[in-house]
């Protein structure tokens, strides 16, 4: 039952963001930032099916830690759920994303009407170079940047190097870092069909001034805020999943 619960909503998103996409192009005149409404919409709607339809909902920490002004965001990468449920808990935000997105009929150039920042991730120091270029011109507009520093999903209890071109680019731009923890890997795994019931847990740490520093230093500290924080965020049940009020679920 879970399974099927899991396909129709999966179905309801592929369709769904084809037609916000077609919204967005219809409207892709207005200004970026209140083109970010229809994603945020998008967004809402989404996790709103997605607790209707597989019993998956969510909390959020911290948020009295999300500054006024534009700033990084620095999100843990291990599901899919992130890239949806980060529209509806920030301020408007360019996303740092592979190009290759953007290739995607409607949906890929609608992404592009809200400003992401499109990189080659085998371009080395000239996608830092970039990310840094373009996301001073996003934060002076106004804009968030919201970046996953691990590049690509991680598994569950895995971890990946932490990029440096979100920490350069706070460093240069005299703006703060604000690291992002949740556990939305345990519920919807990496390349995983099934979505299982529970509540993910996002928490929003304390923002970290990088105005100036090593870049080397703010990513390790922030990797270090990230870790640590999500080792106190595993399902505490036997069978490591939570049901739709958060109560463990025991294995069996």
């Amino acid at each position: 039952m879970q399974l099927l619960r899991s396909v129709l909503f999966t179905t309801s998103l592929f369709i769904g963001t084809l037609l916000y996409a077609v919204v967005v192009l219809a409207f892709g005149w207005l200004p970026s930032q209140q083109l970010y409404a229809i994603a945020r919409s998008w967004g809402r709607v989404n996790m709103w099916l997605l607790a209707k339809l597989c019993g998956l909902t969510y909390t959020v920490e911290g948020r009295e830690n999300i500054p006024p002004g534009a700033h990084v965001s620095m999100w843990k990468h291990s599901s899919a759920w992130e890239t949806i449920a980060q529209a509806a808990v920030f301020p408007p935000q360019a996303w740092v994303l592979k190009r290759e997105l953007m290739w995607i009929p409607l949906v890929g150039w609608a992404v592009k009407c809200l400003k992401p920042i499109a990189i080659n991730r085998k371009a080395g120091a000239t996608a830092v170079n970039q990310v840094v270029e373009q996301g001073k011109q996003r934060l002076e507009q106004g804009l968030w940047v919201l970046i996953f520093p691990e590049g690509t999903r991680v598994a569950v209890g895995e971890t990946r190097k932490y990029g440096v071109s979100g920490s350069l680019l706070a460093s240069k731009a005299g703006c703060k870092i604000i690291p992002v923890a949740h556990n939305a890997g345990y519920f919807w795994p990496r390349r995983g069909w099934v979505k299982k019931p529970g509540t993910i847990r996002v928490v929003i740490g304390p923002p970290i001034d990088a105005a100036g520093r090593d870049p080397r230093e703010l990513n390790e500290e922030v990797r270090a805020w990230i870790e640590k924080k999500l080792a106190t965020l595993s399902p505490t049940g036997a069978s490591g999943v939570t049901d739709a009020s958060g109560r463990p679920i025991a294995a069996g």
